[in-house]
């Protein structure tokens, strides 16, 4: 049994991973700041299964506020630190990009410190495929420079990569960094293209499509997102950085068609130029993530998008 902190523990990912540690018997110490990025009520909705197991805990906290985040480090005395509290979007990083760097870097500059001086046996970091860039090296490798990235927020995930790698190496922090590819599933972010496109649909409201509909989008699937962050978990590294993804494209176009498909109803189609932050590709090569965890995603996009309506449907 483990003693897991998880920072960002309300949000998509956060709560699917507490609910898996849980299940299986590890205890939870779960860190959330519950900020507007979107209502915090989807946020607590998401953490009701959670709260009702003895084994989790919930601290309202700001990784921004150091000393808060230090205390509650030093209460939980984690095993392991999972550390996916951020400011998320390409998009809105190009709007306020002090807000990202300042929660993104700083607050993660935090997390480290915290981690050098109370001693977790790990730390697993979310970053993103973002740090790739415009690449036209596909499929996506660890190895690639990912010296490019083309928004505020992928700059922060790939600064994150870089603090943590310096912790690695002058305090021999035990570090994985997940570059996670579009995850979806049940509880993603309203925001996002899948349930936003959903919605929309059912509500007969135009769909934007952003450029030709050709951009391809490696989308995962949330039990495959949680089954790789659970193997790091469980297999601490040095310091290594893994994609997590399907390693399978789908491209705009196609993924409106899959929805209207599933949802039975037609999309009403608003056409509009390509957006700045955009990138036209992400496809992730997992032959690492496979080769060094056992990583094998297996839930395809026709089953994962049936099981995204039939949350969607329910009342």
């Amino acid at each position: 049994m483990k003693r897991a902190l998880i920072t960002g523990v309300a949000g998509f990912i956060g709560s699917h991973l507490a609910e898996a540690l849980l299940r299986r018997g590890d205890s939870v110490v779960g860190l959330d700041s519950f900020n507007d990025y979107y209502d915090p009520a989807i946020k607590r909705r998401n953490l009701e299964a959670a709260q009702a197991c003895p084994g989790f805990s919930l601290r309202e906290a700001d990784i921004c506020e150091e000393h808060t985040l230090r205390s509650i480090f030093h209460d939980a005395r984690p095993d392991v630190v999972v550390h996916l509290a951020a400011r998320a979007g390409v998009r809105p990083s190009l709007r306020d990009p002090n807000l990202y760097h300042r929660v993104n870097v700083i607050g993660t500059q935090h997390v480290l410190d915290a981690c050098r001086d109370l001693g977790p046996a790990h730390l697993v970091i979310a970053s993103s495929s973002s740090v790739y860039g415009n690449s036209t090296a596909v499929p996506f490798r660890e190895t690639d420079p990912a010296a490019t990235p083309l928004s505020p927020y992928g700059a922060t995930k790939r600064m994150n990569e870089l603090q943590s790698h310096v912790y690695h190496h002058l305090y021999g922090l035990n570090i994985t960094l997940l570059r996670f590819f579009t995850a979806y599933g049940p509880r993603q972010r309203p925001d996002m293209a899948i349930h936003k496109f959903a919605r929309l649909i059912l509500e007969n409201k135009p769909v934007p499509m952003f450029g030709d509909g050709s951009m391809q989008r490696d989308y995962t699937y949330i039990d495959d997102i949680i089954d790789g962050v659970v193997k790091t978990i469980d297999q601490p590294f040095p310091y290594e950085i893994f994609n997590l993804g399907e390693s399978q494209t789908t491209s705009l176009a196609a993924l409106i068609q899959m929805l209207e498909v599933h949802l039975g109803q037609s999309a009403i189609i608003e056409r509009l130029p390509e957006q700045p932050g955009d990138v036209r590709i992400t496809y992730a090569d997992i032959r690492h993530a496979r080769e060094r965890l056992g990583y094998n995603p297996c839930v395809s996009m026709q089953e994962g998008i049936a099981r995204f309506v039939a949350w969607l449907r329910q009342p």
